[in-house]
């Protein structure tokens, strides 16, 4: 009685998150019997559906603290859960030398896509999320970094929503590419894993290729998520020696901890594959949760303002990770 006592304010608000996720979830599946595949995925449907309430309609102050609840709480549970899909042996796969160019252009993407926000006006830690989210893996990495940065609703929102439509054209444009530059099945699949946002948009973009860069393309690409964890770190460690106060907390965030303990056992083959199933499949639905929960803090209106420079912002980095990939590719010579 004294559970569900402390748990009753909490309701309305997930309730209503959970209710804006099961609709994402309906569109992208109708989208899938419509057309054949998903141009919107549900995790970037229920941002905008959310979105799309909270502007329409007045929300009870009822709602606030399950809306904030499954916004931030079930969101760092979520990134808990994903390192499960994370393997170290990755890293013995590939070689030294892919790793550490993937490493390379990677942080070189964050500070010039950084550099590149700022430029065209975007705060800064809006102009983080996108150079986040454009230089490791999109929406998870923008949704993981937000909590570390403190960055607002209404941000993760404008980053989440046009990453997400540049994502999809990647994955149009990208196979279209490969033949502009002559490059070969395995070259091609680095490109892929290293500019698509999403691992589904990797083996989207990949698999009209070939085999090849379908498998060059998830690995180069699992390479990039691994990333996610030490860098989230490094970026907790720099604000907190920003003028703030440091605390292991802030330095180190709990779900940072388990996304890497999770990512260990995975790498210890301790999960089997059922297990591995339900994990991925868990963090996804409390992820699209999660969005939902911040679609429904997001003041449109607030959002329209900083929409073109964002567009901009976020293409202009992209075409940035696109030329420090061709570089890459170059530079270590594969074949």
């Amino acid at each position: 009685m004294f559970l569900f006592s402390r748990l009753l304010p909490y309701l309305p608000g997930l309730g209503l998150s959970i209710a804006v996720a099961s609709l994402g979830l309906l569109v992208e599946r109708a989208e899938f019997i419509l057309v054949g595949v998903h141009p919107l995925e549900a995790l970037v449907l229920a941002i905008l559906i959310g979105t799309a309430v909270n502007s329409g309609f007045r929300l009870s102050p009822a709602f606030n603290p399950g809306i904030t609840l499954s916004a931030h709480f079930l969101l760092e549970l979520a990134i808990v859960l994903l390192g499960a899909s994370v393997s170290f042996a990755a890293i013995r796969e590939a070689g030294p030398q892919l790793v550490a160019g993937i490493a390379l252009v990677v942080l070189l993407s964050i500070g010039i896509s950084f550099t590149i926000g700022r430029l065209f006006g975007l705060s800064p830690k809006l102009a983080f999320l996108i150079a986040f989210g454009n230089s490791i893996c999109g929406n998870s990495a923008i949704a993981a970094s937000a909590p570390v940065v403190g960055a607002s609703a209404e941000d993760v929102a404008a980053s989440i929503a046009f990453t997400a439509v540049l994502g999809v054209i990647a994955v149009v444009a990208m196979p279209l590419l490969s033949v502009a530059f002559h490059l070969s099945a395995v070259q091609y699949g680095v490109f892929a894993g290293m500019t698509v946002y999403a691992v589904p948009q990797v083996l989207a973009a990949a698999a009209p290729i070939g085999a090849v860069s379908l498998q060059t393309g998830t690995l180069v690409k699992l390479i990039r998520v691994l990333m996610l964890g030490p860098l989230l770190f490094l970026v907790g460690l720099a604000r907190g020696l920003g003028g703030r106060r440091l605390s292991v907390s802030h330095v180190l965030p709990w779900f940072i901890v388990g996304f890497a303990i999770m990512a260990g056992l995975r790498s210890a083959d301790l999960f089997g594959p059922a297990t591995l199933s339900l994990l991925s499949s868990s963090s996804r639905m409390l992820t699209i949760v999660a969005m939902a929960g911040l679609g429904l803090c997001v003041d449109l209106r607030k959002l329209r303002q900083a929409g073109g420079r964002v567009v901009l912002a976020a293409l202009a980095s992209l075409l940035t990770l696109c030329g420090l990939s061709l570089g890459m590719i170059t530079l270590i010579g594969m074949a």
